[in-house]
């Protein structure tokens, strides 16, 4: 059996399109459909229904996509647990986490770290909803919430606090009903600083999918925005625009799959993650 047609079977499976798994595998979705062929063929089972607009697995499809999904799982606890093996603070670590946050506070530590173990590379992903740990895709994050299923190892940081903030020169007399607030768009629309804003931040004006492009719009003067006192609070262009309010806090947890662990490369940056000061 050729493993790299039923590999780009199982990733059709899970992401439900040829297009989806093209993305996830960054080749061109004919090779998807390539790949699924060629499988059928060697199996002599049709795992895909092409009669209507939307492909979708046959019964033999389903118990294929099964049970590939299995193999995988093996597959990756196989290559977590050589990874754990290394007992060397050297080679590759990726760590997923919030833009932002990482800018502001994990510049510092991990720098440290790499001096003391120049063998040591460190790759940060700004990507935090689609990576998954369990498929390797990083060795450890930083999350805005407690994972709640997975074999993962969680350890809180502590709490992030989120206020409105806007130059002073905007606020001036300006009634709050004459605010324009800056709204977190795209992926971010639902998080938690979003939603709290409820019925005053909907419809128009300014939207971004970035945290940081928040704070340089508030700073440019373009309305209020609810942020991290991480970044907010020191700059000098920007001032509470609820003094006294209190904040939205959100929990920041340290996670890595519990298998790496034992990995001395993994370990050294998880330990020193924790004593990040947030």
């Amino acid at each position: 059996m050729n493993w790299d047609d039923l590999r780009h079977f199982a990733c059709f499976a899970e992401a439900g399109s040829l297009s989806g798994a093209a993305r996830h595998l960054k080749v061109e979705h004919a090779t998807i459909a390539r790949r699924i062929a060629a499988l059928e063929a060697e199996l002599n089972l049709k795992l895909v229904d092409r009669r209507g607009r939307r492909l979708v697995l046959t019964p033999a499809g389903k118990r294929i996509a099964a049970l590939s999904a299995q193999m995988q799982g093996e597959a990756e606890s196989v290559l977590r647990y050589a990874r754990s093996a290394t007992m060397t603070v050297s080679g590759d670590v990726t760590i997923s986490a919030p833009p932002a946050f990482a800018a502001a506070l994990m510049a510092a530590p991990l720098t440290g770290l790499r001096m003391q173990h120049p063998e040591l590379n460190v790759f940060i992903s700004g990507d935090i909803h689609t990576v998954s740990l369990e498929r390797r895709e990083a060795d450890i994050a930083i999350r805005l919430h407690r994972p709640e299923r997975g074999a993962l190892t969680a350890v809180k940081l502590g709490e992030i606090a989120f206020r409105l903030y806007a130059r002073p020169d905007y606020l001036g007399d300006r009634a709050e009903t004459d605010w324009d607030y800056i709204r977190l768009g795209g992926a971010l629309a639902q998080a938690p600083q979003q939603s709290a804003l409820g019925d005053r931040a909907t419809g128009g004006g300014l939207a971004a999918d970035q945290i940081e492009m928040q704070l340089a719009l508030a700073r440019a003067g373009a309305g209020v925005a609810m942020l991290p006192d991480f970044l907010a609070a020191s700059d000098p262009a920007l001032t509470s625009a609820a003094a006294g309010a209190p904040p939205l806090t959100r929990e920041v947890w340290l996670i890595c799959h519990t298998d790496m662990t034992a990995s001395a490369p993994v370990r050294a940056v998880f330990e020193t993650l924790k004593t990040m000061r947030v």
